[in-house]
């Protein structure tokens, strides 16, 4: 009797741990019929379902990507043009200063005495000159004395403007507006011709030279806008116009190099900043635009399945110009057509789909 209610047991868990696993018995097949009204898609009869969006109507450029160094629009390394010693210097290091604003005095003591007996000199001369002239005229000095007077006279006119644009030199300006970076020299330090003093830069507006392949020769324009985006502002971009393009393309490289001025009035960007460009070549208004998952490629066509009357149509198109997400559709299909974008693979022209996950009413 035991043995009977274990083996009863035993069978009792097997059946329920089978339903668990493989669901209940299968009805009979009058009976599945009934439960399927119809059997569109228990007959694989029934519409596909496929998501679905609209095509929309929009602004869409061509861009070349690009990198490129930023540049001053301006730079240059202080110099003295004459040799001395420096008596003052008149900046801070790191400050902007105007166009024209001294920078370093050198000691002019020297320049102040050379410029002063330029001038004595110039005084005689110019009284030998006038009597070598008047005995000239009276006939008691020959004409040479008085050529020589007159080529003295001309040799100290000279030495003092010499004195003067010496004694000019003594003061070292600014040539333009900018900002000043690190300096090299100190007072009292004796500099000559062409020693480093230090850079001057003009950073507002920047430069940002730039190459693109020589296939895009045709589509570069003076005056096409640009985006630039640098590491050390990762939030933000920043707008710039080529204004210069090399007529040389590079041999090596096969590219043409560009020129652009990038706006720098908040001193964001710095000059030799590694620099991302997204340079626009051209901008087309009220295209076509599809998700670019509506695109079907079939051997050397682009195919887009149109939605009408609740068939997909199998539609060849010609595409343009893409952007993140969109494809622009050239011929083929009219703005706010419904394609479909997910679930092509099951397509065939004319199938019966039906919509689900749509976008198409947006």
């Amino acid at each position: 009797m035991t043995a009977v209610v274990i083996v009863a047991a035993v069978a009792a868990a097997g059946y329920w741990l089978y339903s668990r696993v493989y669901g209940p018995p299968a009805a009979a097949p009058q009976q599945a019929q009934a439960q399927t009204p119809g059997g569109a898609r228990g007959g694989g009869g029934g519409p596909i379902p496929v998501e679905a969006a609209k095509a929309t109507v929009d602004t869409i450029s061509q861009e070349i990507a690009a990198v490129g160094t930023l540049q001053s629009n301006e730079s240059v390394v202080v110099q003295p043009e004459i040799a001395g010693r420096v008596a003052r210097l008149m900046f801070k290091e790191g400050e902007k200063i105007a166009a024209g604003a001294p920078l370093v005095e050198l000691d002019q003591t020297i320049l102040k005495a050379e410029l002063a007996q330029a001038r004595a000199e110039l005084t005689l001369s110019e009284a030998n000159a006038a009597r070598t002239d008047t005995l000239f005229r009276q006939g008691t000095a020959t004409a040479r004395a008085r050529d020589e007077a007159i080529a003295k006279l001309e040799a100290d006119q000279a030495r003092i403007a010499l004195a003067r644009a010496k004694l000019e030199k003594g003061t070292i300006l600014a040539p333009f507006a900018g900002v000043l970076g690190l300096r090299n020299i100190s007072v009292g330090q004796y500099v000559g011709p062409g020693d480093r003093i230090v850079n001057l830069e003009s950073i507002d507006p920047l430069k940002v030279d730039f190459r693109v392949p020589e296939i895009f020769h045709a589509a570069l324009k003076r005056g096409q806008t640009l985006r630039i985006s640098v590491d050390a502002r990762p939030n933000d971009s920043f707008d710039g116009i080529v204004y210069a393009i090399d007529p040389l393309v590079d041999q090596n490289g096969r590219a043409v190099r560009l020129r652009a001025t990038v706006p720098n009035p908040k001193d964001m960007l710095a000059p030799g900043m590694f620099a991302r460009i997204i340079l626009v070549v051209g901008v087309r208004e009220n295209a076509v635009l599809v998700p670019e998952t509506a695109i079907v490629p079939v051997q050397n066509d682009v195919v887009i399945y149109r939605i009408e009357q609740g068939k997909a149509i199998a539609t060849k198109v010609r595409t343009g110009l893409r952007k993140p997400g969109f494809v622009e559709i050239l011929e083929g299909i009219a703005p706010n057509t419904v394609v479909v974008t997910a679930g092509q693979i099951r397509l065939r022209d004319g199938a019966p789909v039906e919509i689900v996950g749509s976008k198409a009413g947006s």
